[in-house]
């Protein structure tokens, strides 16, 4: 039999790897739950950067309920969502089956399909408002094709689907990334004995190549999924909200309010808000993905 440890040596064993946690842990404390906290304590009080919080109760909640802006930015927020996240999840799936394919220079399909990602936000967002002007390459193409341009980022019914494009663009790459090193982990031989039972072409993707790469679908969808929620370089650059608001999102509308208007206090209600709507997609999906069974590594 094992000799046992002394007491005093068990108590150190116990506590180590508490002690590897603890750095961490002091840096989550005082960039992410401190700055929580205290963002929660400005959401009780009026605050302006200038005169010293004065506490305020409820109040800010009560104003955002009777605000239309935030309404109207929380409406664009899931429609962001609604578009965004689907394609951001189908798609670079069919790109990564295409680049996995064993041919001759695929390498360099993979470099362009990625390179969108490499390509600083303001640099892309500024390339996308000179081709979305209204003399831009786009309405010229449009207008050699006999066509009426169209007023990608001035009318309120284009501007915030010509922003979803651009996000779309930058994304594609990154996910496909991500699909592409699960393909690679799936064997060759279920592909073989696949087609020996007459599951070829198309057919075997949605036989094999899905449902092995639930736990990568997942993790695509939960990732577009913040992406899109947080979504504001695109917006800063191309639109700056509007025309009307209809291109404004949440954390826009909190950029805004914060540091344009030196409203703290009622940007972190916003903020607070925005934070308990994600957290209960997030428990949603936990729940999914317990009833499902998905989110488990490849076998």
């Amino acid at each position: 039999m094992h000799k046992q440890l002394p007491k005093r040596w068990r108590f150190s064993q116990a506590i180590t790897p508490y002690l590897f946690l603890l750095p961490a842990l002091t840096i989550l404390g005082l960039t992410v739950f401190y700055p929580a906290l205290q963002a929660f304590y400005f959401s009780l009080t009026r605050y302006d950067l200038i005169s010293p919080p004065e506490w305020a109760g409820l109040e800010n909640f009560q104003r955002l309920g009777g605000d239309i802006v935030f309404w109207q930015t929380l409406r664009n927020t899931l429609l962001y969502l609604v578009c965004v996240v689907p394609i951001l999840v189908t798609v670079p799936l069919g790109l990564a089956i295409l680049v996995n394919q064993r041919l001759r220079g695929i390498r360099w399909f993979r470099v362009a399909y990625y390179t969108p990602v490499i390509i600083s936000m303001v640099v892309a967002g500024i390339a996308w408002k000179w081709l979305y002007a209204d003399n831009g390459l786009l309405n010229q193409t449009l207008q050699l094709l006999g066509l009426t341009g169209i007023p990608w980022l001035t009318s309120p019914d284009w501007s915030i689907f010509s922003v979803m494009a651009v996000t779309v663009w930058k994304g594609l790459g990154y996910y496909m990334v991500i699909y592409l090193a699960g393909l690679q982990s799936i064997p060759e031989d279920l592909y073989e004995a696949a087609a020996i039972d007459g599951s070829d072409g198309i057919r075997k993707h949605w036989d094999i190549t899905v449902p092995l790469m639930r736990p990568y679908l997942l993790l695509v969808g939960v990732i577009s999924a913040i992406s899109a929620t947080k979504v504001f370089e695109e917006i800063y650059i191309m639109t700056q909200g509007g025309p009307l608001n209809s291109s404004k999102t949440i954390v826009y509308y909190v950029y805004e309010r914060a540091f344009r208007d030196l409203e703290i206090s009622y940007a972190c209600t916003i903020g607070l808000v925005m934070f308990l709507i994600i957290l209960a997609l997030s428990v949603v999906r936990l729940g999914v993905q317990r009833l499902t069974g998905e989110g488990q590594p490849l076998s």
